[in-house]
């Protein structure tokens, strides 16, 4: 029995770790060169008093481009709408969310409006605690420019983690997209290959309208992912890049928070009824077993394939070294989360976060 385990852990480590060597050379940063091509820059923002102030100061010394900004404010229950108010700056536009129909979630409404109001053919979503390099505009549009065949857009941005929850969970960003997602086989146009990060997605105006939009999407919470394969069943074609050197992103400030965010969007992604349990062999199986195996020549070799894969991840999106010495703990963490999550939902609890509930739903 140990013997099959120890098989099993050396199997489940090796596939990450062949996907990521691939993956990695498939995930590719900007050129560096400058385009000029007016963008709008499109931001939903809901509470953000903590985050409003440095996204809109980094958008607005952006280099070499042509932009407008428009942020909406989504009811926001704190300073967020007075802070938008104290910018004189006239590039800036600020518009006020209506009541959020039924059947929408509140960031898709946001970036559906947004869309409408949006004046330039390049439009840009970027969350409220995203911060752009004075140069990403510019790059950004000269890869649009360069690559007229690209509809779709979207980076990830370097992962700013503090706390200790954060650099536990957050670099599992990369560690599923780069040891599980066959990059190798995408041609940029079949949606079962899509891949996205909502936190920052350009789009071309003209193919955002043929596609549908937020609007296509509106019940969805994995709104970048959702909108990429929104784009590609419609015909288009979507990229995806290393947004390391341009773009940097603290999505949480507090531990609950950390949680709370991502128990809210679970089942949408890996706490599916048939899912889950497939990524629990996957992740544990790779990331946990080889560990609490007996030391021999196969556990050990698991083991260090594990370790090396989030080492080659670590290194490459400056993660952190601690992320790699505990990444057992980290992954029985994420699929305690994800087992909250499913469990939750058919318990009848829905998360909340800033003031909503995010009834839990399988798709």
């Amino acid at each position: 029995m140990t013997r099959k385990l120890e098989k099993l852990a050396f199997g489940a480590a090796l596939l990450p770790f062949v996907m990521t060597l691939l993956n990695l050379g498939r995930l590719r940063r900007l050129p560096d060169r400058s385009g000029h091509g007016p963008v709008s820059v499109l931001i939903p923002a809901r509470d953000e008093e903590e985050t409003i102030q440095g996204v809109i100061d980094t958008v607005l010394a952006s280099q070499g481009v042509e932009l407008e900004l428009v942020v909406l404010d989504d009811h926001s229950s704190d300073r967020t709408l007075d802070i938008l108010r104290a910018c004189t700056d006239p590039r800036l536009r600020i518009l006020q969310a209506p009541d959020l129909p039924e059947g929408w979630c509140g960031k898709t409404h946001a970036c559906a409006l947004l869309g409408d109001a949006a004046r330039n053919e390049l439009m840009l979503f970027v969350d409220a605690d995203v911060r752009l390099r004075p140069d990403a505009l510019a790059r950004l549009s000269a890869l649009m420019s360069e690559r007229p065949e690209i509809a779709f857009l979207s980076g990830v941005p370097r992962q700013v983690t503090q706390t200790f929850l954060e650099w536990l969970l957050l670099p599992f960003i990369h560690v599923l997209l780069l040891g599980y997602l066959p990059m190798v086989f995408d041609t940029g146009q079949k949606p079962e290959f899509a891949a996205a990060c909502g936190q920052l997605v350009l789009v071309r105006r003209s193919a955002y309208r043929v596609s549908g939009g937020h609007a296509a999407i509106r019940n969805r919470l994995h709104d970048g992912l959702a909108l990429a394969r929104q784009f590609r069943s419609a015909g288009f074609r979507t990229m995806l890049f290393d947004a390391t050197d341009i773009a940097a992103c603290r999505m949480y400030h507090r531990a609950a928070d950390v949680w709370n965010g991502l128990l809210k969007n679970a089942t949408e992604g890996m706490a599916t009824p048939r899912g889950l349990p497939v990524w629990t062999g996957l992740l544990g199986a790779a990331q946990i077993l080889p560990f609490v195996l007996p030391a021999t020549r196969v556990s050990r070799l698991a083991a260090g394939l594990s370790l090396l894969t989030r080492g080659l991840i670590s290194y490459r999106f400056r993660q952190g070294w601690g992320t790699v010495v505990l990444a057992p703990l980290g992954t029985a963490m994420l699929l305690l989360l994800q087992w909250q999550a499913l469990i939750g939902g058919y318990l009848g609890h829905a998360p909340r976060w800033r003031g909503r509930s995010y009834p839990q739903r399988s798709v």
